[in-house]
């Protein structure tokens, strides 16, 4: 089921309805602003959940090997 010409046209028309021709740009402007915060929080939220996964892994090997030489001694 996909969307034609005259559901577009329709939703076209009910947003103009609604919003007014002056309005929609500004919406489209504020809409994009919004996306791109978005992509950049997630960027960074991706970067800091890579660093934490780093950091547990870095601290659970020297653990490791805190034990190996404990175990040595």
């Amino acid at each position: 089921m996909s969307i034609g010409f005259t559901e577009i046209f329709l939703i076209i028309v009910v947003v103009l309805l609604l919003f007014g021709s002056k309005r929609i740009p500004e919406l489209a402007k504020a809409f994009g602003r919004a996306a791109y915060e978005f992509k950049n929080a997630k960027e960074t939220l991706k970067k800091e959940a890579q660093e934490l996964t780093d950091n547990a892994q870095k601290a659970a090997e020297a653990e490791v090997q805190k034990n190996d030489a404990s175990k040595e001694q």
